[in-house]
């Protein structure tokens, strides 16, 4: 496709590379300000990225389950903003499974224990008694701070299985700071009390202890929804968005202090675009070997070291037939290759276009071009229904149709190298003015989809200003999690820590 709107001849306050949560925030934060912006996104059909809505036959289901919750004020009022009439509260309410039962998240002590049997509930006490005694002295690992923390028993069944199918990595590898950061605060001792005299996790969303939120808001269509809501308001305001065109390369022009912009649209053109700012969420690795002049190779040997976390969605279609009521499940268990399944009429009954029907998203934790994504969809459709089935949630006969959604790049890998990789990369990119990274990808940060607007807001707040006031890369800092607390609560920290891999 060609361009629709963007004037090859205007130069722009700012071309934005990626019309995710990131991007479009900045779009429309600058738009609002009557700031001339385009948004280039390589996806010809959809805008959102991860936080897209995808459709098969009238069915809609979310990329990964993107909850509507921000203990920044600012994101709250933004999505409020943008989308007034549609949004739904949506009650909580998630499960692990392991072993063949259904465990409440967050864990009810009485639950567990009748699950788990009185033998195995006994060797788990006995486990924590001897992690508590003995702890290991040196903790150096994810597994070793969990053991200190709960005993090993209790580390194989509720953390293990689960963390090693999301990230691709042994629990010995990942780094013992990830572990305090993400469960701090929580203990076995203030998880049974919680759980036997103030439901852990079902009392007052404001409680010191850390606790999970009730519920969230949520589009009735989808995340989607939200964003070509997005869309529709910067295309009011004057501003272009663009599908279809990948970016191929920037360029500073020193001379005329200004950006160019060079992308091809899918059938194949070539369009060039002017503007004093690029704000990119493109991921690192695809943007920092597009600069000119040409980066440092330091700087394109650390963008080619950057690893993505990929994932599949298995999507599974039922009719007269409710597997399980929960928004999603967690999967601890260890014979199946599965690692989250959603109900996506849970999230909201508009996803399904039938209320006799059920859809569900069995998710697959993988790397872009290992056998499972390779895999044709027939055979992952199938692979689908046998572990659904396996599981109990229903016959294989009960699935009449399915499909498969592939997402590359969903999380940034936190392995050995990656924190030097970004401070290089940082560094050269302060060298070109007016160069901006903003969201997840763009800044190789694990962020939820608040923190990524965030970003965008506060850069959009910077080039307004004409300096730069804020910085960015203080989003997302702090280490208390994303889920915890009231919404609008905090300004724009709590981060969602993601496993760091164990230096050697």
């Amino acid at each position: 496709m060609g361009l629709v709107r963007a004037d090859q001849r205007k130069k722009y306050t700012a071309v934005i590379i990626g019309a995710g949560p990131a991007g479009l925030t900045a779009g429309y934060c600058l738009s609002k300000a009557g700031e001339p912006v385009v948004v280039l996104e390589a996806d010809p059909e959809h805008v959102g990225g991860i936080s897209r809505t995808e459709s098969y036959k009238g069915f809609l289901f979310d990329i990964g389950g993107h909850r509507f919750f921000s203990k920044a004020q600012e994101v709250e009022d933004l999505w409020s903003e943008i989308l007034p009439d549609d949004m739904l509260e949506r009650p909580r309410s998630s499960r692990i499974f392991y072993g063949g039962k259904f465990y409440s998240y967050p864990l009810r002590a009485m639950e567990a224990f009748l699950n788990l049997g009185p033998v195995e509930s006994v060797l788990c006490v006995v486990s924590y008694a001897a992690a508590r005694l003995r702890p290991v002295s040196d903790v150096r690992s994810f597994e070793d701070w969990v053991t200190n923390q709960f005993g090993e028993r209790l580390f194989r069944i509720f953390f293990q299985t689960y963390t090693e199918k999301v990230w691709g990595m042994s629990c010995k590898e990942i780094s013992a700071d990830w572990a305090a950061q993400r469960i701090k605060g929580l203990s076995l001792g203030t998880a049974i009390r919680n759980a036997l005299f103030s439901g852990f996790g079902a009392g007052s969303r404001g409680e010191a202890v850390k606790t999970l939120i009730t519920t969230f808001r949520y589009p009735r269509k989808g995340p989607g929804m939200m964003w070509e809501a997005c869309r529709a308001k910067i295309e009011a305001l004057g501003g272009a968005i663009e599908t279809g065109i990948r970016v191929t390369g920037c360029a500073w022009d020193t001379v005329a202090q200004t950006w160019f912009v060079e992308g091809r649209t899918t059938g194949g053109e070539t369009v060039r675009l002017q503007a004093r700012h690029v704000i990119s969420s493109a991921p690192l690795r695809e943007l920092i070997p597009s600069l000119e002049p040409a980066p440092s190779r330091e700087a394109v040997t650390a963008a080619r070291g950057l690893r993505y976390r990929d994932f599949l969605t298995v999507v599974l279609i039922l009719k007269g037939r409710d597997a399980f009521p929960d928004n999603w499940i967690y999967i601890h268990e260890p014979s199946v290759k599965v690692g989250r399944i959603q109900n996506f009429k849970s999230w909201s009954p508009e996803m399904v276009p039938d209320p006799a029907y059920s859809c569900y998203g069995l998710e697959y934790f993988c790397f872009e071009g290992d056998g499972l994504w390779n895999a044709p969809d027939a055979e992952l459709i199938a692979l689908g229904k046998r572990e659904f089935a396996k599981i109990g949630l229903a016959r294989e006969e009960d699935v009449i149709d399915g499909c498969v959604v592939r997402q590359p790049r969903a999380y940034p890998v936190y392995d050995d190298a990656y924190a030097q990789h970004v401070a290089t990369i940082r560094k050269e990119v302060a060298r070109y003015p007016g160069l901006h990274l903003v969201g997840r990808n763009g800044m190789h940060k694990y962020n939820n989809q608040d923190h990524a607007m965030m970003t965008a807001m506060l850069t959009a707040r910077n080039i307004l200003q004409g300096k730069q006031v804020w910085d960015v890369w203080e989003v997302n800092q702090d280490a208390e999690y994303h889920e915890s607390g009231r919404a609008g609560e905090q300004g724009a920290t709590g981060e969602r820590l993601v496993p760091e891999r164990l230096r050697k």
